[in-house]
């Protein structure tokens, strides 16, 4: 028969208050398993006012799917077989939520050994259990970024490597490993400052430790840099050229703790730049000497007076594409001369407006060619400390630019101005105008802009990109402006 439900004397004030006070939920249930008491640490932990709770067995308030292995304890329990147990079971709130609770159970018997109640206490263990839950799937995220990381870091040809802030290794790829085999052969020791064979750009001497990439990475604060050319190897026909650049890496508050660095290959390619380089020098220099000569005689052909007309435009017509074809290799040797490594620009004392002048003159034949007028506004003299024969060759580019891209029939105006501090330049023609996108790009070496692709204009994109160069080894700037259907003006500041 079902156990009668009785209530505990109340003149048990010890355990009620023991009972009352507690921070645990606590209740005494009869051998059936139906509530005698809960303290409010249950009932408020349920959700049930004590009435309604007292009301109702541990049945009732168990989620279905721990109902058995709950029951079996009991019973075991009941059995004699065990006297107390503890699990961790999950309890239906009165909301319908659950709660993952800690129980533990002991049943008190009488002195006869017959079953009086069993007393429960009641963990709330929901925030454990869910954090638990939290950091189980912070950890399968952090092991599945680490997976990929890894794939990554073993998939790729450049070698990357994480260093601490005391130039610890932290972390390397394979393919770091092959490059760190290469630099240090008798091991790198797990840091910076071994000894190795790691040398400069122009590999002429050792790189001192303090310019070790790792070492600059690290020093100080951190020093973050792209494309730092060093080359490693003990044999100089074998070494590897490496571009290196670095991050830092810091804490949450900003403190730097390291840096990745990473190390591309490029052997290959400085030495196909180099074979490339070498190939143009050597071409060059073999067309100049014919292209002088042969420039010399087109010009006293052109002055003779026994010339008909008809020769004398055919010869102005071979003389232009002469022009073109010489300017073309002054900027390949120019372009193989800056490759090399030698001085840009050799200055002197000289008359700016007496090159400009000469740079017109020379223009003159491809001017005419497209019907075009070369217009000049230029002072008496104007005496700079410049390069005039590399200033010649940015001239010679501007204006053949300049007359390339004029309407025909059009005009090219070059103007000189004298500041206090400075002289300018300028180059306009009246053509077409050049993009906006294209104005960004159309210094750079090779760079063609979309005008000249589309009106399939004979070019190498080597002009402008010498223009900057020698206007830059000169401490100066380039510019340029265009409007659409207006023209483009190109503007060169040089310091007095």
């Amino acid at each position: 028969m079902p156990t009668q439900r009785t209530r505990l004397p109340v003149a048990d004030g010890l355990w009620r208050l023991t009972m009352e006070h507690s921070p645990v939920g606590m209740a005494l249930l009869t051998p059936d398993g139906e509530f005698l008491s809960a303290n409010v640490a249950l009932c408020d932990m349920l959700g049930y006012d004590c009435e309604t709770l007292e009301a109702m067995s541990y049945r009732d308030i168990t989620h279905p799917d721990d109902l058995e292995t709950d029951s079996r304890l009991a019973e075991q329990a009941l059995a004699g077989e065990i006297s107390s147990y503890r699990i961790t079971k999950r309890y239906l709130r009165a909301d319908g939520s659950v709660l993952v609770g800690d129980l533990s159970v002991a049943l008190l018997r009488d002195e006869d050994g017959t079953p009086i109640h069993f007393i429960s206490q009641i963990a709330d263990l929901s925030e454990r259990q869910a954090f638990a839950e939290r950091l189980d799937a912070a950890e399968q995220t952090t092991h599945e970024l680490i997976s990929k990381g890894q794939a990554i870091l073993g998939s790729v040809s450049v070698g990357l490597l994480l260093v601490d802030a005391d130039g610890t290794y932290s972390a390397w790829n394979q393919r770091q490993q092959e490059l760190l085999d290469i630099a240090f052969p008798d091991g790198h020791g797990g840091r910076a400052g071994q000894e190795g064979f790691v040398y400069d750009a122009d590999q002429q001497a050792e790189l001192p430790f303090e310019q070790f990439p790792c070492a600059r990475a690290t020093e100080g604060d951190g020093e973050e840099f792209d494309d730092l050319l060093i080359w490693i190897g003990e044999e100089p026909a074998t070494r590897r050229a490496l571009s290196v650049s670095a991050r830092s890496v810091r804490d949450r508050e900003g403190t730097f703790t390291g840096a990745v660095l990473a190390y591309h290959d490029v052997t290959d390619m400085i030495r196909a730049s180099a074979v490339k380089d070498e190939f143009v020098s050597s071409v060059s220099h073999e067309l100049r000497t014919p292209l002088t000569s042969a420039l010399a005689y087109l010009e006293l052909l052109d002055d003779s007076p026994s010339v008909t007309d008809d020769v004398r435009q055919q010869v102005g017509a071979v003389r232009r594409n002469m022009m073109r074809l010489s300017h073309l290799v002054a900027d390949l040797l120019f372009a193989a001369r800056v490759g090399s490594g030698s001085p840009v620009v050799d200055p002197y004392s000289v008359d700016l407006v007496r090159v400009v002048d000469e740079a017109l003159l020379a223009a003159q034949v491809a001017a005419a060619g497209r019907g075009v007028d070369l217009e000049a506004d230029l002072p008496q003299s104007l005496v700079v400390v410049a390069d005039g024969l590399r200033l010649r060759q940015a001239l010679d580019n501007l204006l053949a630019n300049a007359i390339t891209w004029a309407r025909q029939d059009g005009r090219v105006r070059v103007s000189v101005e004298e500041g206090e501090r400075e002289v300018r330049i300028t180059v306009a023609d009246d053509g077409e105008g050049v993009a906006e996108a294209d104005l960004k790009e159309m210094f750079g070496r090779f760079y063609r802009g979309e005008n000249a692709r589309r009106r399939q204009v004979p070019g190498t994109g080597l002009g402008l990109s010498i223009v900057r160069t020698i206007v830059e080894a000169h401490g100066g700037e380039v510019s340029a402006v265009s409007a659409p259907g207006e023209g483009t003006s190109v503007r060169v500041v040089l310091p007095r």
